[in-house]
């Protein structure tokens, strides 16, 4: 599960980078503004997301069952939200926005939610 976090967040901070620049660069004519920003804000949180999972993946055991349930939440969260976003942007600048994945944003950002919380509930746990 160590090394599951750690590959996972490299991945999504590979992925990150390369997004980051396809956007500035690539998609820059293509997007309108608003469209441009909705793009920055998945890679933003992709990247957020991907330096998380690597100092869970370097700080924690993984032997506790909620430590795992964080990599998941991040893991899923990360994948729903973000690329989720970049479909619904890049589907809507051709023309054919791809509606049904709307709901599925949201459920990503709860996943990360849930990732947080299990986080902040580790660090209490270690105070009591």
């Amino acid at each position: 599960m160590v090394l599951l976090a750690q590959v996972i967040g490299a991945l999504y901070g590979l992925l990150a980078v390369i997004f980051g620049a396809f956007g500035a660069h690539a998609l820059k004519k293509l997007l309108s503004e608003d469209q441009l920003k909705s793009f920055e804000t998945g890679v933003k949180y992709q990247m957020y997301h991907a330096l998380v999972l690597l100092l869970i993946g370097f700080n924690f055991n993984m032997d506790v069952v909620s430590q795992q349930y964080m990599v998941y939440c991040f893991a899923i969260g990360t994948f729903l939200f973000s690329f989720s976003i970049y479909a619904l942007v890049i589907s809507s600048a051709k023309g054919k926005k791809m509606r049904f994945l709307g709901p599925i944003t949201p459920l990503g950002g709860l996943l990360l939610v849930c990732g947080w919380a299990l986080l902040l509930f580790s660090f209490i746990g270690n105070l009591v």
